[in-house]
């Protein structure tokens, strides 16, 4: 028995928020990218490089009194977090001239030592900063590879306007998540970055699951106009719709405020993603494809003559 969250017994008509949602989402993306060109990102220890060093406390770490010392000790940059429970702390240093990793390490421990003797060393790691131009450069292409894959796989399975508007939706939905942590100056590392890729991955799925059900609406209702096609589309699959992201977001909710600090980037950029990419799969994908001129000919598959269709009867 199929499961179904809402039974709609009429048309949400959509199409008819085509044109304010389009402004709201060139007003965000204009201030997304002014705050990516001001603000710029708040690079995490992987893309700009530097010290990252674990310690154990026997009890429950006070962060703030381990950033204060080490702000007495010439170190106020560092950031502190727990990691994994409220003993073990994870201490963020960006790189210093001159200085060698484990000269940092040596005096941070130092420092942390005079204060509680206890403290334990656990690991110490060090990112050059040539490795976190790499993963910045590295990142950035693979976003722009995966765009350019996900535009001819969409005009090859559908058509081309609908290429250009999930394009469009997932160029929408990573620019609007980059300028979330732009103007938040949230934290952004590897973990992010996988997060900006996994939204483009379910922003593309929803989409394609709209594009598909339009298609085949195109096919079957032979005297209704393109935008009530659409309309009829999206409340068909609305039900998915929402059963698939109010799941996902219960993960996600999860990880947000129970996976820690280390997650917490990563739980922030795919919540964002999730709620962003539905909408983008209804006034994006869809409204650049209406826009663009849609119609039951571009969809209607290719007649196929048969041999000898075209010889006269003897």
């Amino acid at each position: 028995m199929q499961f179904q969250l809402l039974k709609l017994n009429k048309t949400v008509k959509f199409m008819s928020l085509r044109v304010p949602a389009l402004v709201l989402s060139t007003i965000l993306i204009l201030g997304s990218l002014f705050s990516l060109a001001t603000n710029q990102l708040n690079w995490g220890l992987d893309f700009t490089g530097g010290t990252l060093i674990e310690v154990g406390y026997e009890q429950g770490a006070d962060l703030e009194q381990i950033r204060l010392t080490l702000e007495a000790a010439e170190f106020g940059d560092a950031i502190v977090q727990n990691f994994g429970s409220s003993q073990d702390v994870l201490i963020r240093i960006a790189p210093r001239d001159g200085v060698k990793a484990e000269t940092i390490g040596d005096q941070v421990m130092a420092s942390l030592r005079a204060v509680d003797s206890d403290v334990d060393q656990r690991r110490i790691e060090f990112v050059g900063p040539n490795v976190g131009e790499e993963l910045t450069e590295q990142g950035g292409l693979a976003m722009l590879v995966a765009l350019i894959c996900i535009l001819i796989y969409v005009a090859m399975r559908f058509e081309y306007r609908f290429a250009l508007g999930s394009v469009a939706a997932l160029a929408h939905d990573v620019i609007l998540t980059l300028g979330l942590f732009s103007v938040l100056q949230l934290e952004f590392d590897l973990t992010v970055l996988a997060a900006v890729l996994a939204v483009i991955g379910y922003s593309l799925n929803d989409t394609i699951v709209v594009s598909d059900r339009i298609r085949e609406n195109f096919r079957k209702i032979r005297k209704a106009e393109p935008e009530e096609v659409i309309n009829i589309s999206l409340t068909q699959t609305l039900n998915r719709t929402i059963i698939t992201s109010l799941t996902t977001i219960l993960v996600l909710l999860a990880l947000f405020y129970k996976g820690g600090a280390l997650i917490h980037g990563f739980a922030t950029a795919l919540l964002f993603g999730v709620i962003i990419g539905t909408y983008s799969s209804v006034y994006i994908a869809s409204a650049v494809g209406l826009a663009l001129g849609i119609s039951k000919e571009d969809l209607m598959p290719p007649e196929i003559e048969k041999e000898g269709e075209d010889l006269e009867p003897l």
